[in-house]
């Protein structure tokens, strides 16, 4: 009896496992679920653009961020919040008429977007809808003749003139004179892109603003043609005085230039008749003083004639001792050097023969040595070699002479060249001290010379 209800306790443990399991399964897939339709189905939004989601509800969900928009179930139109432009252009006869009358081509731009609020998107998007909402025709269309008349009642408070100098306040009377209900829209700025008088050719003269604007200009035109030219006037007028003005101080000028210069010839003429006076004097008393000195210098060369006349007769009898005495010690000169010249020569001939004997006689010894040495060897070893011992000896004995005269000869050419090479030196020496004499001889006659000038210069 007892198995059965444990039996059935552990089938209820089984199925409440289960029944957890399946909770947690379906949890997880609609979780994975909601994912997968958001990431599908979520739409983001650009900047300075909205999203109109029409749902089941009555009134529409508008999102500047991003929302889900589901299939079938939603459709969803996007709107473009970002600035248009409206450009207002008046020009000739359909110019602004200012409260002179007087008329203005004039081009301004309006710039202008949707609010970026809920309610002024819902409001556009009923009234004409997302896709003309962001047409610039469409805008122009719903706009153009709002601003053109604020743009008319603006410029009829102001004067032509004062339309420049005023600039900003006509601006912000055409932002005032626009009425902030656009219908969703909101006027962010207004710019004046040009505004000048419109040329009177382009006016309706049977037009009574025209007509009006027309004086208006002439009078004005009139006015300031009249100022110009006084202007003018005045200008003639002063440049025409400054320059009488300026033409008398110049001929003064020219007339105390003229009279200084007159003076100044008058002051030059005097000086030069003058200077020339002094000159022909001093040329006189130069001329004069010149035969004078002339006449000296004339004497003066005379006498230093004589005396130089004098001198040179001195001169090259001096000069003529000098050579003979050069001459003499010249000639005794070249005596002693030939003298010399023999006296070393007959001596080197004797040393020559003197060592020549003295050779002969050392090669005798020498000889007379071997000979006794080779004769001792020779009876020594035996008989059978003495015949070649004497030939050997007779060889070399033949060999020591030709030797010795060899060395005779060298000694004997050396002597010799040493004779010629003493006698070249006494030759060398004996042309030295011809040159040195030819020299002093020279140095004599220049000294004569440089005395002879002293001498005439002392005279």
């Amino acid at each position: 009896m007892s198995p059965a209800p444990a039996f059935v306790a552990a089938g209820s443990n089984v199925m409440e496992h289960y029944s957890v399991l399946i909770a947690v399964d379906i949890a997880i897939f609609v979780v994975l679920g909601s994912l997968l339709l958001v990431t599908r189905f979520y739409k983001q939004v650009e900047q300075g653009k909205a999203i109109i989601i029409n749902t089941l509800r009555a009134e529409p969900i508008v999102t500047f961020t991003g929302s889900i928009v589901l299939p079938v179930i939603h459709r969803a139109e996007t709107m473009d919040l970002s600035v248009k432009t409206i450009e207002i252009d008046r020009r000739g006869k359909e110019g602004l008429i200012c409260m002179d009358n007087i008329r203005a081509d004039i081009n301004v731009t309006f710039f202008v977007r949707v609010n970026k609020t809920t309610q002024s998107v819902l409001q556009v998007a009923q009234s004409i809808g997302t896709a003309r909402a962001s047409d610039p025709r469409t805008l122009s269309e719903l706009f153009t003749a709002k601003f053109a008349e604020a743009l008319k009642t603006a410029g009829k408070r102001f004067n032509f003139a004062d339309l420049y100098s005023s600039r900003l306040e006509f601006r912000d009377k055409i932002v005032e004179a626009i009425d902030t209900n656009l219908n969703g829209f909101v006027l962010d700025d207004v710019a004046i892109d040009y505004l000048e008088q419109t040329p009177l050719a382009a006016l309706d003269q049977n037009n009574i603003m025209d007509a009006e604007g027309i004086k208006k200009i002439t009078e004005l035109t009139v006015i300031q043609n009249v100022m110009t030219n006084e202007l003018r006037q005045k200008e003639k007028m002063e440049i025409g005085s400054q320059n009488l003005t300026s033409k008398e101080a110049l001929f003064r000028f020219e007339q105390r230039e003229k009279e200084a210069e007159a003076k100044k010839d008058r002051e030059v003429a005097s000086s030069q008749a003058r200077e020339s006076e002094e000159g022909k004097r001093i040329a006189i008393e130069e001329q004069t003083r010149t035969l004078l000195l002339q006449k000296q210098k004339e004497q003066d060369s005379e006498i230093a004639e004589q005396v130089k006349m004098r001198a040179i007769g001195v001169a090259e009898r001096n000069k003529e001792k000098e050579l003979v005495r050069e001459t003499e010690g010249v000639e005794q000169s070249r005596a002693e050097a030939q003298v010399s010249r023999e006296r070393v020569v007959a001596n080197a001939v004797l040393a020559k023969d003197r060592e020549i004997e003295e050779k002969k006689k050392e090669i005798a010894t020498v000889i007379a040595g071997r000979v006794s040495v080779e004769k001792s060897i020779a009876v020594e070893e035996e008989a059978t070699k003495d015949i070649r011992a004497i030939a050997e000896a007779t060889r070399g004995r033949e060999g020591l002479r030709i030797g010795a005269e060899g060395e005779a000869q060298k000694e004997m050419i050396k002597k010799v060249k040493a004779a010629e090479a003493s006698e070249e030196s006494a030759k060398h020496e004996a042309r030295q001290r011809l040159v040195l004499a030819d020299a002093d001889l020279e140095a004599a006659d220049r000294t004569a010379r440089s005395k002879m000038r002293l001498a005439e210069g002392i005279l």
